[in-house]
């Protein structure tokens, strides 16, 4: 299985493309989606699609794993990060990719084992799994890889049942 993990928003787009096949894990592609503050933002919004589609055709994934937003008090923020996760849902929705949603608890549930674990404890968890010798960078691109990896746990367990 072929899975594609994207961290959404606006400014960066986190994405990672993960191969899970016998319950182990390779990691085929990371990076982010960056678009300049300043850039007429419907732009910006073209661009995540045009290069989320890109990488999409070159995968072809058969899972898409995003994280669910949250946010606790900026409006402005959290519409602009929205409007960003749609593009990146609607791009794979027109690429036949089903779609799965995690909140950040259960991201961080699945990757090391602990609901309220920092960044820095995913982003290690991360590091461990894929048996890298430095952290992910960007750290939306390292949010990217842990969606992904919560999502082949998640696939994992479901099939146990």
């Amino acid at each position: 299985m072929i899975i594609m993990g994207v961290d959404p928003g606006f400014a960066i787009t986190g994405y990672s493309i993960v191969e899970y096949e016998n319950n182990k894990m390779k990691l085929l592609d990371v990076g982010a989606v960056n678009t300049k503050a300043g850039e007429l933002f419907t732009w910006r919004l073209l661009q995540i699609d045009e290069k989320l589609n890109e990488i999409m055709q070159k995968y072809k994934p058969d899972a898409f794993a995003i994280e669910e937003l949250f946010f606790n008090n900026n409006a402005k923020t959290a519409i602009a990060a929205a409007q960003g996760r749609g593009v990146a849902v609607m791009a794979a929705v027109k690429n036949g990719i089903p779609v799965y949603e995690y909140t950040p608890l259960q991201v961080k549930q699945a990757v090391a084992g602990y609901g309220r674990a920092d960044k820095n404890q995913v982003q290690q968890m991360v590091k461990t799994i894929f048996h890298m010798d430095k952290i992910i960078k960007p750290d939306d691109a390292a949010d990217a890889a842990a969606i992904a990896v919560c999502h082949a746990f998640s696939c994992r367990f479901a099939e146990r049942i």
